[in-house]
């Protein structure tokens, strides 16, 4: 007997402690930007499971790469050589900005930024961390050091490591929170949660110089940011490289994956066992990534990003909605500012088939695959003009 809806989704809230805010649908398959629930209902993927998807659901590069390792070889600890690894590093790095020469594979965001700040911390001998407010970078409890929100962090305050928040995009304050014993500043080159915050020229050059002067390393959080933005990682729109660059997410089209890239003198002061990890690095998330990369470059996506974004961007401000107070983002990292509470625009928006998420209460975040076409832009905008209507 086929389950229901209603069942799949009693089960799901019954077998899981309430740390999500549930949709009441339940979601079976997928293809490019389409997503279908268990009553077989289609919705246009705008969230890509919170960036994750940027080929969309079931790309045939990354589900025959995918196919051809899980018959080959699942895992591989990174103490052995493993050669789809290998070639994953390769394509990696040498799309990563000029500089970023090693890289420490683990599962996710937060296990990246996690093994970035303690690379920082071994460098350099210091403990301090200077982040942005708005910025959001995990939680485990050293990422959770850097991000700023209350509601996550209240609850471990008192375990925390040291950690100074100022003023995101706002050099001045940076460079006063900074000091002799400041082991790195970490930053999201475009804030995502925090609400698409795209900074001034500059800033980033700025930071880096501020870190570089103080004897402080430069963090750039790209978990969210890496493959949207039309460019491979969203620091390069700048040309500025950090010491230490963590990413995840998208990197591998769904099959978790994390990436910690260094500088060479930053390989060069880590030792055997300051860290690990027993699945990072396997040839299956490997597989799945180099395909990423490779399906992204050869499909010519980094510059489809760009056309598709600015199409969104703009036919959001053509709507003219009294309701919208701004419109931001690069590529296809979109956020749009309400001026009221955005929960009834994501519930009218998926009753017309669009999946969406939120940044915070006033602010929907628009992180479509890099695959979804004009016409589904259209379909968006349509949608989000009869709710807002």
């Amino acid at each position: 007997m086929t389950a229901t809806t209603t069942d799949i989704v009693a089960t799901d809230r019954a077998l899981q402690p309430p740390l999500y805010a549930k949709r009441d649908i339940a979601l079976v398959r997928g293809a490019g930007a389409v997503l279908w629930d268990s009553d077989g209902r289609e919705y246009i993927d705008v969230m890509s499971n919170y960036g994750v998807n940027v080929l969309g659901h079931a790309h045939p590069a990354v589900t025959a790469a995918i196919t051809e390792q899980a018959g080959l070889l699942l895992n591989v600890h990174q103490s052995f050589a493993s050669d789809t690894r290998a070639k994953f590093l390769e394509v990696l790095l040498a799309a990563s900005p000029d500089g970023l020469t090693r890289a420490f594979l683990s599962n996710s965001g937060t296990e990246a930024i996690e093994a970035g700040l303690k690379f920082a911390r071994v460098a350099t001998g210091k403990t301090k961390l200077v982040a942005a407010r708005g910025g959001y970078h995990g939680r485990t409890i050293g990422a959770l050091a850097a991000t700023a929100d209350k509601k996550y962090r209240e609850p471990f305050a008192n375990i925390l490591p040291q950690a100074v928040h100022v003023p995101f995009n706002d050099l001045d304050q940076l460079h006063e929170a900074i000091d002799a014993d400041t082991a790195a500043i970490v930053l999201e080159p475009i804030q995502g949660e925090g609400g698409i915050h795209v900074p001034d020229d500059g800033y980033l050059a700025g930071a880096a110089q501020i870190a570089r002067d103080a004897g402080a390393l430069l963090i750039f959080d790209e978990v969210q940011t890496a493959l949207r933005t039309g460019t491979i990682f969203a620091c390069q729109h700048e040309g500025v490289t950090p010491d230490i660059l963590c990413t995840a997410k998208g990197l591998a089209n769904g099959v978790p994956i994390g990436a910690t890239l260094l500088t060479e003198p930053i390989a060069s002061a880590m030792g055997g066992g300051v860290h690990g990890s027993t699945f990072g690095g396997n040839p299956l998330a490997c597989a799945a990534g180099l395909a990423t990369l490779q399906a992204i470059q050869n499909e010519g996506l980094l510059a489809a990003s760009d056309a598709r974004g600015e199409r969104l961007r703009q036919g959001i401000l053509a709507l003219n909605s009294p309701k919208v107070r701004a419109v931001r983002g690069r590529g296809l990292m979109i956020g749009v500012e309400f001026k009221t509470r955005v929960t009834p625009i994501l519930k009218g928006l998926q009753d017309r088939g669009v999946l969406a998420l939120p940044a915070g209460s006033l602010i929907i975040r628009f992180l479509p695959p890099l695959v979804i076409t004009d016409e589904q832009v259209d379909q968006v905008l349509a949608a989000l003009g009869e709710t807002l209507a």
